[in-house]
């Protein structure tokens, strides 16, 4: 990049000394804008130019609209996982159901009597057999049956217990938990559906769509070229004898070729490097020859100039 911009500095030196005392120095350099590379995360066939290039757009406008039917179908899948946790949190926050209490009550109150019946024919058994009327074998069936009858109606009254004391606060925070995921999952498939997408993140002119209707963008390729801003400003190189007159935030004039007008230009930026070989390197002679980058910023005045007209700003 360098050896490309050498004679460049040359020529500006080159000029800068051959100006008379009458005559401002000047640094050269040529109208720019910032460039903006808005790029694919997703390969996907493009579906939508709606902007030609040249054309001037806002922030936000759409320039690249890619295929989203797949992607649209991950949106609805996690949008309905979110409408089940939200259903799932409100059913425990609810509690039971009264229906499912009274049912509980009834199958309670239906072990109770299994439990009578089966007393009974075990305590009838135990005075049978004492006459002799009944084996051991039939005394211990009908005993097993009571005891059983006894754990199933335990059983009834822990449901039923389960039921009356409503849902636990660990459960609730577990659906609360499983819905913040569900949320997430929704916000991130909805995120990828957004960046099919293209839009303009500046206000500045579509400089360039590299991909046709219908091609397959690659991941990671830029898909539309944004030039930000209204108006360029001059990217010039500063000679080594006027770095230390020149700050952020100065007002230098810029001349443009082919206008007689002048414009008032902010300078917004100056390296604090040399663009080329390194001062300790040169004598006091070839340091004059050094060069400084700087971004002169245009008025809005200035918005219709194109890029990469030369210009010239006059040095302090």
């Amino acid at each position: 990049m360098f050896r490309l911009r050498f004679p460049f500095a040359i020529l500006a030196a080159a000029l800068m000394t051959g100006c008379s005392e009458t005559e401002r120095p000047l640094a050269l350099g040529t109208l720019e804008r910032d460039r903006v590379a808005l790029t694919a995360t997703v390969a996907q066939l493009v579906v939508d130019l709606p902007v030609a290039e040249g054309s001037p757009v806002t922030k936000g406008t759409l320039l690249v609209q890619l295929a989203d039917g797949q992607q649209r179908a991950e949106v609805e899948r996690a949008k309905a996982q979110v409408a089940q946790a939200v259903a799932r949190l409100e059913q425990l926050r609810n509690g039971p159901r009264s229906q499912d209490i009274a049912a509980a009550k009834a199958q309670v109150a239906g072990r109770e009597a299994d439990l009578r019946e089966t007393q009974i024919t075990a305590e009838r058994n135990q005075e049978l057999i004492t006459r002799k009327a009944v084996s051991q074998a039939e005394v211990d069936r009908t005993q097993a049956l009571r005891d059983a009858a006894s754990a199933r109606l335990d059983e009834a009254k822990e449901n039923l217990n389960a039921l009356l004391a409503g849902t636990r606060p660990e459960e609730i925070a577990q659906a609360e938990a499983e819905l913040s995921a569900a949320q997430a999952a929704l916000a991130y498939q909805q995120a990828l559906l957004a960046e099919l997408r293209i839009v303009a993140t500046r206000d500045g002119v579509l400089d360039s769509l590299p991909w046709n209707l219908g091609e397959r963008v690659t991941v990671g390729s830029p898909v539309a070229i944004l030039l930000a801003g209204q108006a360029p400003y001059a990217r010039v190189y500063v000679p080594e004898p006027y770095r230390v007159r020149i700050h952020q935030g100065d007002t230098l004039k810029v001349h443009v070729d082919g206008l007689d007008q002048t414009f008032d230009g902010t300078v917004r930026w100056i390296s604090a490097d040399p663009a080329f070989t390194p001062y300790y390197a040169l004598n006091a002679r070839d340091r004059a020859r050094l060069m400084y980058l700087a971004q002169v910023e245009l008025p809005d005045s200035a918005a219709s100039l194109p890029n990469g007209v030369p210009a010239q700003v006059e040095l302090p």
